[in-house]
């Protein structure tokens, strides 16, 4: 380094001092806020906070880019914070950049983003709000004792043949997946830790071949770790540990070695393969559960015919008769607060127990969760979500929002439409695909594509709830928290939700769950006005005066 270029004082902005330093200067940023962009292409120097780690801020945000950009060269970045908001926080399209003790945060961006064949080398970095925290494409280098924690979707994605080292890094509390690896993506992810995420800890996919080593997975909601077909992967002495069953799961069709430490009694196998046999007690156990359920009537049919049908084919299979191709694709319509979601989850765990699909996994997703920013990012998005629910059930909340109703946004819910079309045909036998909303609106969505009502097995109307499903749901729910109904309340609930309209706003079994939050309410200030101890008796009884209070 030949020189040395102080930011605020020798140059009016950051941008100014950028532009006049040579090869081989060292830029230094006193502690402040830049309201500015770093965009370099083709140069050899370093950025470098004068104070403590952060204490210099380039914030981008509304400027219409990364805070910094590197196209080419060789960068050093030390010890600032560096924000944008639906930008990356760092977009490097080549060359080689070291990034050390940097805070990265992003509104709809990634925390990091490397592509074009760059080299990346990350050292305490942490990155602590985005959709994403690092992306690597087509890129390399090392992320060392880093931390990503907080991001809305996934904790590190690596594709198109990216071989990053990530070793000694924490990646915690990530809306979807910890590490994403598919298209080839081949990174080691050495000592690392991964926790807290909504979906599985670590997903391999799409011909990638990830090398884990002596790392934790623990309290995820899916799987631990995931390795999709056409995957070769090396699991190494890892901790799987407090995550969703199997531990770890192995698709047949993938290549994989799988070792895990004893540490903590840990089972020294989670592998699950598709195909399993069929589990008649759990079946039973599954249709008393959805028997169990206040009202649905037709659709408790509904779902007795189709269980029928899978296990009628399966003894034909057995018995070397011919068995016709079956979609397990639903379509669920109704108002809000009807069960819908509790009948999907219900009915992919029986889609487990006969046999039919590897595991019972329940995703859970809406229009944001499919439709991206930019033509072709849409294509993208839903095919992740495709993956990650594969062997279990996808389930679109509001599917008539993706249909197409004008205006470019739109399309890009056109796009996730015909993308799901053809990935439903491709994959019927390995995904169940549940569409759910409001009667009318899914017509509409249905005439989006013309493959796509095909795809359906069929539709399954859930219909508003009456006053008497209502005062039993309202019952079951007291029950459940240890409270029980004066006398006069239930006849006096019936009345309540007798006059409730059944209009788009009408809640279902929501109104029955809010109505008792506002009665707990109002027994407690009754209680706390009773200028003495309340007895047990006091405690669990909720009484008319609740009520009317509540709905007054």
């Amino acid at each position: 380094m030949v020189s040395t270029l102080a930011v605020p004082g020798t140059y009016p902005t950051l941008r100014d001092a950028l532009e006049v330093a040579p090869d081989g200067a060292v830029v230094t940023l006193a502690p402040g806020t830049y309201r500015e962009r770093i965009d370099l292409a083709g140069r050899r120097l370093a950025v470098r906070a004068s104070g403590d780690p952060g204490s210099a801020v380039v914030d981008a945000s509304g400027l219409d880019g990364p805070a910094l950009t590197v196209a080419s060269g060789d960068v050093e970045v030390d010890g600032l914070a560096l924000v944008s908001d639906d930008y990356p926080a760092v977009a490097i399209g080549g060359g080689r950049v070291r990034l050390r003790r940097c805070e990265l945060s992003a509104g709809y961006g990634a925390g990091l983003q490397a592509e074009g064949g760059a080299t990346v080398d990350a050292t305490e970095v942490r990155v602590v709000a985005g959709q994403h925290g690092l992306v690597f494409s087509d890129a390399g280098g090392t992320v060392d004792s880093c931390e990503i924690r907080g991001v809305s979707d996934d904790g590190v994605i690596v594709r198109l043949g990216a071989d990053p080292v990530i070793r000694g890094t924490r990646i915690s509390d990530c809306g979807h997946r910890g590490v994403y690896v598919y298209q080839s993506g081949r990174p080691l992810i050495e000592r690392c830790d991964v926790s807290g995420t909504g979906g599985a800890g670590i997903v391999a996919a799409y011909a990638s071949a990830p090398r884990i080593v002596e790392t934790w997975v623990h309290q995820t909601s899916g799987p631990g770790i995931v390795i999709g077909a056409g995957c070769t992967a090396v699991v190494e002495r890892c901790r799987v540990e407090e995550t969703a069953d199997p531990p770890v799961q192995v698709d047949p069709r993938a290549e994989a070695t799988v070792t895990l430490s004893d540490a903590g009694g840990l089972p020294q196998a989670g592998l699950l393969a598709a195909g399993a046999a069929q589990d008649a007690a759990e079946v039973e156990r599954l249709l008393t559960e959805l028997d169990s359920m206040i009202g649905l009537g037709g659709v408790k049919d509904e779902v007795r015919s189709l269980i029928d049908e899978i296990q009628v084919n399966e003894w034909r299979r057995s018995a070397g008769l011919s068995v016709g191709a079956v979609s397990h694709h639903l379509i669920f319509t109704g108002a809000p607060g009807t069960g819908k979601t509790t009948v999907a989850r219900i009915y992919g765990q029986l889609l487990k127990a006969l046999g039919v699909l590897p595991n019972g996994q329940f995703r859970e997703v809406s229009r944001r969760d499919l439709v991206g920013q930019y033509i072709g990012h849409t294509a993208e998005k839903t095919t992740s979500v495709f993956e990650e629910a594969m062997g279990g059930v996808l389930f679109i909340d509001e599917a008539y929002t993706l249909a197409r109703a004008g205006g470019a946004a739109a399309d890009f819910g056109q796009e996730a439409i015909d993308t799901l079309v053809k990935l439903m045909e491709d994959h019927r036998d390995q995904v169940a695909v549940i569409v759910a909303g409001y009667t009318r609106e899914m017509s509409d969505f249905l005439d989006a594509n013309s493959g796509l009502a095909s795809r359906f097995a069929k539709t399954m109307e859930f219909a508003n709830y009456g006053p008497d499903e209502l005062v039993l749901i309202a019952g079951r729910i007291a029950r459940h928290d240890d409270y029980v109904f004066a006398d006069g309340l239930p006849e006096a609930l019936w009345e309540h939700f007798g006059r409730l309209e059944r209009d788009r706003n009408f809640g279902n079994a929501r109104e029955a769950r809010k109505l008792l939050e506002g009665m707990r309410k109002a027994q407690s200030g009754r209680l706390r006005a009773m200028g003495r101890m309340p007895s047990r008796d006091d405690l669990r009884t909720l009484m008319l005066a609740d009520l009317r209070m509540a709905t007054r």
